[in-house]
């Protein structure tokens, strides 16, 4: 996996999770802005899991093959239901919802690439 990708990807969801922190901390619901904010990382997602079966498909393979698939699938629907659920509650939880979607996004990251090195 492309190392400024993973690093780029990281860096959003924990921009995200710490805007999502101060908002809730603030007490407020969250905003159109935030939420475009998890589409962003979403597409970081789909870009970096892209990338990955990419290189699955040249030949490629990670060290704990059905680990790094349920990552995979992890890391990818993490954001739409961090998403759903934080336009649910319109209240602060639901940033405090869209911090913890940052969070377990970048968590993800460093097992993904864990996982795919045999770290």
């Amino acid at each position: 996996m492309p190392e400024f990708l993973r690093i780029a990807t990281a860096v959003v969801a924990l921009a995200l999770a710490a805007w999502a922190g101060f908002a809730a901390s603030r007490g407020r619901a969250p905003g159109r802005a935030l939420l475009v904010g998890v589409l962003v990382l979403e597409a970081f997602a789909l870009a970096l899991v892209g990338t990955a079966l990419a290189r699955l498909a040249g030949g490629a393979r990670a060290h704990e093959m059905a680990t790094f698939v349920g990552y995979i699938g992890a890391f990818l629907v993490v954001p739409p239901i961090g998403l759903l659920l934080a336009r649910a509650e319109p209240t602060r939880w639901g940033s405090v919802v869209v911090l913890v979607t940052g969070l377990v996004e970048a968590i993800l990251v460093v097992r993904l690439q864990q996982v795919w090195t045999g770290v």
